[in-house]
């Protein structure tokens, strides 16, 4: 599970909670750690909260957008607290770690800013949203509190799975990974233009009802190539 599963901070303000990450990460056996544009980074604070586990951030992939820290992630799950205007298949992180070892596919947790959380966009690119059930009258959480949540929830699904063979895939062919998906949902953009199916200056939600579906559907590579044939096989058409 180690190796199958990333932590994903996405433009982090305080250098602490990174450590505290980092942490939180070590004491359940999680190592994957991948910062989006944090504000801070390296940082002494970051060393001090992690009391022990600087090996994880020393080891840290830090890069410019979420695109890149999820591009080759077959499944991706985001923390949200709030409704979004669109549904999205929700789970709450005993269900989310199901989630992981059932489908034995490359995973991303996605965490958000301290003060905002994951915005619209960023909630989008994820194929499940994870929310912590914290009482209504308090329901805001530390961010390293929230990894901590979520990392002790994999760890003990771990420790169940310990007599069991682990799924390697439930499927025959790998999934398609984040990457993939966009360049289908770019492929498939452009053609609707193409055939005034879709008016560009007024998209409305049709692309991301696109993504939620491909993404709920969890299409695997060939799947993906077939759809992707399909598309370049009308825009041969509409060229003849």
């Amino acid at each position: 599970m180690q190796n199958k599963v990333r932590i994903v901070l996405v433009n982090t303000s305080h250098p602490g909670n990174i450590g505290g990450t980092a942490r939180a990460m070590k004491n359940m056996g999680l190592a994957d750690l991948y910062l989006v544009a944090p504000k801070h980074f390296p940082s002494d604070e970051a060393i001090s909260r992690a009391s022990g586990a600087s090996d994880l951030l020393d080891n840290a992939v830090v890069v410019d957008t979420l695109e890149e820290a999820i591009a080759d992630c077959q499944l991706v799950i985001g923390t949200s607290a709030r409704e979004r205007h669109i549904p999205w298949p929700l789970v709450d992180p005993r269900q989310a770690a199901d989630l992981v070892f059932d489908e034995g596919l490359e995973t991303a947790f996605v965490f958000g800013r301290e003060d905002r959380g994951l915005t619209n966009e960023e909630l989008q690119r994820c194929h499940y949203h994870v929310h912590i059930p914290s009482v209504d009258t308090f329901s805001s959480l530390n961010l390293a509190a929230a990894v901590q949540v979520i990392v002790y929830e994999l760890r003990m699904k771990s420790l169940l799975m310990k007599d069991e063979p682990v799924v390697a895939s439930k499927w025959d062919l790998p999934a398609a990974t984040a990457e993939q998906i966009d360049f289908l949902l770019d492929h498939l953009e452009t053609v609707l233009v193409k055939t005034e199916f879709l008016e560009p200056k007024m998209p409305g939600k049709v692309m991301t009802r696109f993504r939620r579906l491909f993404q709920r559907a969890q299409l695997d590579q060939q799947e993906l190539g077939m759809l992707r044939g399909m598309l370049t096989a009308m825009e041969k058409q509409m060229k003849e």
